[in-house]
């Protein structure tokens, strides 16, 4: 059994960037010819590609998770690492992407139409791409960016120009099937239908498409049915056919009753900003089974009331296929004239992308932390450079600060009011987390000394005259002191050896 699917998440991982080599060519005569690292190359990407081949969003429903080739590594004699092998889904017209928010990222609906939906890593550069006149033999290499990882929903809404709608076993199929080369399934019983139908009508020198929307039911709108699951497949119709049974025995039920609940159902039904609603669009009727006689006896009762109501009506039969060349006609000129209308409109203004200037390529943003305020640096830029860079190498790692600073990164962690040995964080999340230190280039906001100075140069530790007289004398004094504390300490014990002499001998005298 087919099965139709229009809604599926795909778990999507785009290739990872080959990391750079750092490689030293050598020749005779010459051990040390100069780099020769070659680049990484970039990772694989994943690629929507709109097919008029495809009509269900099944294969990725059985199989969600998808993923890309990693770049290879860079090699010796500036070879350069291979490309990743890109990945390319096809999915049918009218497909839209959105984010696991409910954005829209773009909408498929025209055949052949691409779109990168997870760009693959940058392959890292060798150190032969890194060799600058001050940086004669680089011993290091950029490491490659891993690649986008992430979900994906797509949405599938039916491309059709006339949308069938009416309760189960109205007869929509058959009608499909009558007046194009549509055969989808037809049975007596309630919503045999269980996906859309799509068909191809001819009416004269027009060629429209007709999709056959499941059965509605009261309630559609909330969830009730499937209703609410093929409702989206009548947002791109530009008109609708009421389809109404006019040979139903299910009690309570007439052509007017079905007509007030559907219409009610389409009016609940809201439709993406700049369309036009529902119920605003082109709509017919069509009254269905009038091979029956009861039924015909029936339409002719309704009729009226329904043209009372400004609707065009059509008696149809599709065994006897009664009605139905006027039907399609009707239909087609209503596509004719929407499509003359759309020509005459103004082409959609053309969208410019500006590249973001230098003040916009990070930005700082200052957290709370338990331990003080944390500085998280964002931006492409900062982020892809430390994903690069391998912290195991000291070089790599000035590198690194090097392109901080002339991107302008500590400066403007000095405008949001950092310190020395403030913790810093580059990238979202976790990210890679620093004690900062800042350059010397970048450290006069610190300085404290008069205008017209600068402490970090004056480096003398040379003492001036003034200085060494200054601590001679000290030394000097310090002496006197110490040698008059001695003498002081000498006489008060000769006095006391004194006075204790004089004490033993009046003892001897008595």
């Amino acid at each position: 059994m087919v099965t139709f699917v229009d809604r599926v998440t795909l778990h999507l991982r785009a290739g990872k960037g080959g990391n750079g080599c750092v490689s030293v060519r050598r020749e005779k005569f010459k051990p040390l010819a100069g780099p020769d690292g070659g680049n990484g190359g970039d990772g694989g990407e994943i690629v929507l590609v709109a097919d008029p081949q495809v009509t269900t969003l099944l294969s990725y429903h059985h199989s969600p998770h998808r993923s890309a080739g990693n770049g290879g590594f860079g090699m010796g004699d500036n070879r350069s690492g291979a490309e990743g092998e890109d990945v390319e889904l096809a999915v049918p017209i009218g497909t839209v992407v959105k984010d696991p928010e409910g954005d829209t990222l773009v909408d498929m609906v025209e055949p052949g139409m691409r779109f990168v939906v997870a760009p693959g890593g940058r392959g890292g550069l060798g150190n032969a791409a890194l060799a600058t006149p001050k940086r004669k033999a680089p011993g290091f290499a950029l490491l490659g960016t891993p690649g986008w990882e992430g979900d994906v929903v797509l949405e599938l809404k039916t491309v059709a120009d006339v949308a069938l709608v009416g309760f189960p076993s109205a007869g929509k199929s058959s009608l499909i099937a009558a007046i194009s080369a549509a055969r989808p399934k037809i049975a007596d019983y309630p919503f045999t239908t269980l996906h859309p139908n799509l068909g191809v009508v001819q009416a004269g020198d027009v060629r429209f498409t007709v999709a056959d929307v499941p059965g509605l039911i009261e309630g559609a709108s909330e969830g009730k049915g499937l209703g609410l699951e093929f409702l989206r497949h009548v947002e791109r119709c530009t008109a609708l056919v009421h389809v109404l049974d006019c040979a139903t025995l299910e009690p309570g039920r007439d052509p007017l009753t079905d007509l007030d609940v559907i219409l009610a159902e389409l009016a609940a039904y809201p439709v993406p900003e700049g369309q036009i609603p529902l119920l605003e669009r082109p709509q017919l009727i069509a009254l269905n089974k009038v091979d029956v006689p009861e039924a015909k006896d029936l339409a002719d009762l309704v009729r009226p009331d329904l043209e009372e109501r400004g609707y065009r009506v059509f008696e149809i039969s599709t065994v006897s296929h009664e009605g139905l060349r006027q039907l399609s006609f009707a239909l087609g000129d209503i596509i004719s004239r929407h499509r003359a209308e759309e020509a005459e409109k103004p082409a959609a203004p053309r969208v410019v992308i500006r590249p973001k200037g230098a003040d916009k390529e990070f930005q700082i943003r200052v957290e709370g932390g338990t331990y003080g305020p944390l500085y998280r640096v964002l931006g492409d830029k900062p982020v892809r450079w430390v994903q690069q860079t391998d912290f195991q190498n000291e070089e790599a790692v000035g590198f690194l600060a090097d392109r901080l600073e002339k991107l302008g990164v500590e400066d403007g962690l000095f405008r949001a009011g950092a310190t020395p040995g403030a913790t810093v964080v580059i990238g979202g999340g976790d990210g890679i987390v620093f004690d900062w230190q800042p350059a010397l280039s970048s450290a006069a906001e610190l300085m404290t000394a008069p205008r017209g100075t600068d402490p970090r140069l004056d480096q003398s530790t040379r003492r001036t005259t003034s200085q060494r007289r200054e601590r001679y004398h000290e030394m000097m004094d310090a002496k006197a002191a110490a040698r008059a504390e001695l003498e002081a300490e000498r006489l008060m014990t000769t006095a006391e050896l004194e006075s204790e002499r004089l004490g033993h001998d009046a003892e001897d005298a008595e």
